[in-house]
């Protein structure tokens, strides 16, 4: 009886075991809302799946709920802990509201992973209800700031423009001075008069040049020959964040941590005060048991310089951290300045402190 109890424990062990040494795919997001969209013109839009196992996971077949719908996905095996993209393209073939299903099946369960898009297909301006506060004479955009927040290495996400021709001819909005990290596609590329398209603006990370803060201006040509001017600019910035290794339990417990005096960085009181510039210096620090390593420091925006006075800050150590904001500059800027900082903090790599610039 003893050897049986014995026995039956060490296959119940086993076999508890061996249900915890395996993957487990998850999608960061699995409902996508995409809004707005016009009549034949595809949309795409991106899944990040996570296998959040111990074991690698191959997604072995990828079935969407129409054939409006095309899919590409990673047929290598996703390792422990790593990601992949799921980019699915819809092809609005009828108007009005819409639900898409997409069945994700793997190699670690039997049940599919669904995944879900939704939103309303319109025909033209007079159905686009998303607004267009950009004014540029010609043509109005649904923004003229776009901002590629926390991607990593190999991502390529897109964001959307909506364009609509506010004159009486057809024109060809086109996108000047394009950096090579950013390219575009245009839907469709004629517009006619009081029609809405679509600008999709794709970030190629692998171009990049640094982790952290890369922003540009590009600007939008309204007619052949438009010429670049504050009237017709589009900010864009993107967010590049490091791929930090995997840590244990007991590794990260050792993890350097980052700590800020502040997370909003008051100038209110300043605002009032005569002068061209404004200043503040706030203490960065390191709360954990390792050295803290900091990649990077910038501000959105241009109104604004920042300074670190040490990058490597030992456990228990502090940093000071100066911030100054051009008064002239300011009053240009769309949208107020916030700094970034990155660090291999593993928990945090990535921490914004926002600037406060309104008058008390």
């Amino acid at each position: 009886m003893k050897y049986l109890q014995t026995f039956l424990l060490l296959a119940a062990l086993t076999l508890s075991l061996g249900s915890q040494a395996q993957g487990r795919l998850e999608a960061e997001t699995d409902v996508l809302n995409v809004g707005e969209i016009l009549y034949q013109s595809p949309r795409t839009l991106t899944y990040k799946l996570v296998n959040r196992g111990t074991e690698p996971v191959t997604i072995t077949t990828v079935i969407p709920s129409c054939g409006c719908t095309q899919v590409k996905y990673q047929t290598s095996p996703i390792s422990a802990g790593e990601s992949a993209e799921l980019i699915a393209t819809y092809d609005a073939r009828t108007l009005g509201t819409f639900q898409k299903e997409i069945e994700v099946y793997n190699s670690a369960a039997a049940e599919p992973l669904y995944l879900t898009f939704q939103g309303r297909v319109v025909a033209d301006a007079s159905d686009y209800g998303g607004g267009f506060p950009v004014d540029m004479g010609s043509v109005k955009l649904s923004t003229a700031d776009i901002e590629f927040a926390d991607v990593n290495m190999g991502d390529h996400p897109e964001a959307n423009i909506m364009v609509l021709n506010n004159s009486r001819q057809t024109l060809r909005p086109q996108l000047m001075h394009l950096p090579t990290y950013l390219s575009a596609s245009y839907h469709p590329e004629q517009l006619a008069a009081g029609r809405v398209g679509r600008i999709a603006l794709r970030l190629n990370t692998e171009r990049l040049m640094a982790y952290g803060l890369t922003q540009t201006t590009i600007n939008m040509a309204r007619s052949l020959g438009d010429k670049v001017s504050e009237d017709n600019q589009i900010d864009v910035t993107a967010v590049l964040l490091p791929k930090l290794p995997k840590r244990t339990a007991e590794e990260m417990a050792q993890a350097p941590i980052l700590v800020c005096e502040y997370d909003t960085i008051d100038f209110s009181n300043q605002m009032q005060k005569k002068g061209k510039k404004l200043k503040r210096t706030i203490t960065v620090g390191n709360a954990g048991a390792q050295v803290l390593n900091i990649y990077s420091v910038q501000v959105y925006g241009h109104s604004a310089t920042v300074k670190l006075s040490n990058r490597k800050i030992a456990p228990d150590g502090k940093a000071r951290l100066t911030l100054t904001i051009d008064k002239a500059r300011l009053q240009k800027q769309k949208t107020e300045p916030r700094v970034l900082i990155i660090t291999d903090d593993p928990r945090h790599p990535k921490t914004t402190l926002v600037c406060k610039v309104v008058e008390n």
